[in-house]
C-alpha cells in the first residue's frame, strides 16, 4: 500500500511538470533612479525640479523633467483596430536616472520651482531603492529604483 501511495504521488508530481508553460522573459528592463510625482495643487505651479541623490558621502544630480500625468480614457474600435484617448490628470511626474544607485537608504533633496524660477519647495527625504521585477520574479531583477510623492501641501514621502 505504501508503495502505491509513493508511485501515485510521483506520478502526480511529474504530470504537473508537463502542464507548466515555459516562462517567457522579455528584454524589458527597469530604469535605475528616482521617480517623482507632484500632486495638485502644487503640481499646477511646479515648472521645474532639481534633485540631488546622496549616499556614502557623494551626491549625484540627475536631470529630471516634470510631465503632466495621464490615464487611459474612452476606448473606441473600428473593425480590428482599437484606440484609446489619454485623459490629462492634475498631477505631474518625472524620473531621474541615477547610475550606481544602491539598494539601501539614500537621501534625496528636491527643489521645485515655479514659472518665474521662485522656489516652491526645498526639502529632503530618505528613501530606500528596491530592485524591481518587470517580468516577474522568475525572470531576474532589474533596477533598483525609488519613487517619491510630493503631496499638494508640500509634504514628501516615499512610495512603496
Amino acid at each position: 500500500m505504501n508503495r502505491l501511495v509513493v508511485i501515485l504521488a510521483a506520478s502526480v508530481a511529474l504530470t504537473g511538470c508537463g502542464l507548466a508553460e515555459p516562462r517567457t522573459c522579455t528584454g524589458i528592463g527597469t530604469p535605475v533612479g528616482v521617480g517623482v510625482t507632484v500632486e495638485p495643487p502644487l503640481a499646477a505651479e511646479a515648472r521645474e525640479v532639481a534633485m540631488e541623490v546622496c549616499w556614502d558621502g557623494a551626491c549625484r544630480k540627475p536631470r529630471l523633467e516634470l510631465f503632466p500625468d495621464t490615464r487611459a480614457g474612452q476606448q473606441t474600435c473600428a473593425g480590428d483596430t482599437c484606440s484609446v484617448t489619454a485623459v490629462p490628470l492634475a498631477s505631474k511626474s518625472g524620473f531621474g536616472d541615477v547610475a550606481g544607485l544602491p539598494k539601501r537608504p539614500v537621501e534625496v533633496r528636491l527643489t521645485l520651482y515655479g514659472a518665474r524660477r521662485e522656489k516652491l519647495l526645498d526639502t529632503t527625504a530618505q528613501v530606500t531603492p528596491k530592485g524591481r521585477f518587470p517580468n516577474g520574479p522568475g525572470c531576474g531583477e532589474g533596477g533598483p529604483n525609488a519613487r517619491i510623492l510630493v503631496q499638494g501641501t508640500g509634504t514628501i514621502r516615499p512610495l512603496d
